[in-house]
């Protein structure tokens, strides 16, 4: 049995573990790369294997660094199941068609504006891939037993994160694998803690996005509300790009928190996202993946009001008084929150206030790097605004919280995989996991394939 770290090794994108066996080849998460120029050229290579050679498609959750890719591997001739929990299947049909909406949109206004290289540009996939891919979900609980090609077994347990996200248990080959995919933060007051681990297990691959770093200890709620009240003092707007799936959810929730307890003022919270309203109403309709009781979750998905077309999104754009806007993309790396920065960045008054992780070479990295203009649709536009970060909303395990849920394994693993983290977070996660636990731990390079 071999695994080959094709994604996520040395960065935090584009996750992708091809397990092969005597009988059947299995790819754990199926994501984009994102970020630097060098690693989004990672996703027009091709495969290094052939997709139709693939038995299955195991999901973690429904993030486009773990799911994004799926259409491309369709397309190219992958035909077997893709297996997720229903939660990620319902959130996969959202962001693989917006994905594939927003490359079609942006290759046509590429074209239009001449600023690509490429002539003409053209999307790395189209609707009707995403939708070829869509037709191979396959929606498994949590908690049971599923068979695979190979006499492979897996099963699902609560990873927090996201709606729906999973740690997968993988049997093969007489030896258990454990993926974490990415781990939430135990006390996330929507989501459900990272189950404890059962059983041993001999490998594991342990993410470390946060593998270098503690998340500040203090209540979101009262840094929020600063930003707010300051700026709504000011005359000015509030812009958050927000991840559509989870920190639009978690952000409305805080909000909505704060607006009901009187810490903010009544101003109107706007959700210019179609793919956020569609995620928020699956979040909600699950259950299962979260805390609140009905009442609860139907205030909470009534408390921001949907801009769901290009018109509405254009009048809140129009607006000349203090409001709060929540937008996708989180890392301001293509959607309707562009058009909004255009509008605001420019004017001191106002403020963007990023709410998650930033990955190296977009442009909320260059944001919260201090960069003082940024490049939006081929032209410079000027940073004069406040740029905030929110650090406490993160759906991340920081390394503490991580190595607390290491802690719930009844024995070391053989060895340890340190995945989807830069090299300077894995290499000291790694360092604490060895130290603290004894652990005998690796930090795979991008594409290496090692014997199980």
């Amino acid at each position: 049995m071999e695994i080959t770290f094709l994604g996520a090794a040395g960065t935090v994108t584009g996750s992708k573990y091809l397990l092969e066996t005597d009988g059947a080849r299995v790819l754990v998460d199926c994501g984009l790369f994102q970020g630097h120029r060098e690693l989004r050229l990672r996703n027009r290579e091709p495969f290094p294997v052939d997709p139709a050679s693939l038995d299955a498609v195991v999901l973690t959750h429904a993030h486009l660094d773990h799911a994004g890719y799926l259409p491309v591997l369709a397309r190219d001739g992958f035909r077997g199941p893709v297996l997720c929990t229903p939660a990620t299947a319902a959130l996969c049909e959202v962001l693989l068609m917006d994905s594939a909406n927003l490359q079609e949109e942006e290759a046509q206004y590429a074209a239009r504006e001449g600023y690509s290289k490429h002539h003409p540009p053209l999307p790395l996939y189209t609707v009707r891939d995403a939708e070829r891919a869509l037709g191979l979900l396959r929606g498994v609980p949590w908690g049971e037993d599923h068979a695979l090609p190979g006499g492979i077994r897996f099963r699902y347990a609560p990873a927090g994160h996201i709606s729906g996200a999973s740690t997968v248990r993988m049997e093969a080959g007489g030896k258990t694998i454990l993926f974490s995919g990415d781990l939430g933060r135990p006390g996330d007051p929507l989501l459900p803690d990272p189950a404890p681990v059962e059983g041993a297990a001999d490998y594991l691959l342990i993410e470390s996005t946060y593998g270098d770093r503690m998340h500040y200890p203090g209540d979101p709620e009262i840094e929020l509300a600063a930003v707010v009240n300051r700026t709504v003092r000011d005359g000015g707007v509030v812009l958050i790009p927000a991840f559509a799936v989870g920190r639009a959810q978690i952000l409305m929730y805080h909000l909505h928190q704060l607006k009901k307890s009187g810490r903010i003022p009544g101003v109107p919270v706007f959700l210019d996202s179609p793919m956020a309203s569609t995620a928020t109403r699956i979040f909600f309709e699950h259950a299962e993946a979260h805390h609140l009781s009905r009442e609860e979750a139907a205030e909470v998905s009534a408390s921001a009001q949907p801009a769901d077309t290009v018109s509405e999104s254009k009048r809140i754009g129009r607006m000349h008084y203090p409001r709060i806007i929540l937008s996708a993309s989180g890392m301001a790396t293509g959607g309707r929150v562009l058009h909004h920065l255009k509008a605001l960045a420019p004017d001191e008054k106002n403020t963007v206030l990023f709410a998650g992780y930033q990955a190296g070479g977009t442009r909320g990295a260059q944001m919260v790097g201090g960069a003082r203009q940024v490049k939006i649709h081929g032209h410079r536009v000027e940073v004069n605004c406040r740029v905030e970060v929110l650090d406490g909303l993160s759906a991340h395990a920081d390394y503490m919280e991580m190595l607390g849920w290491l802690e719930t394994f009844p024995a070391a693993p053989e060895r340890t995989f340190i995945v989807h983290g830069e090299p300077g977070p894995a290499d000291r996660f790694r360092h604490r996991i060895e130290e603290r636990l004894g652990w005998a731990c690796t930090v795979p390079q991008h594409g290496e394939r090692v014997g199980l």
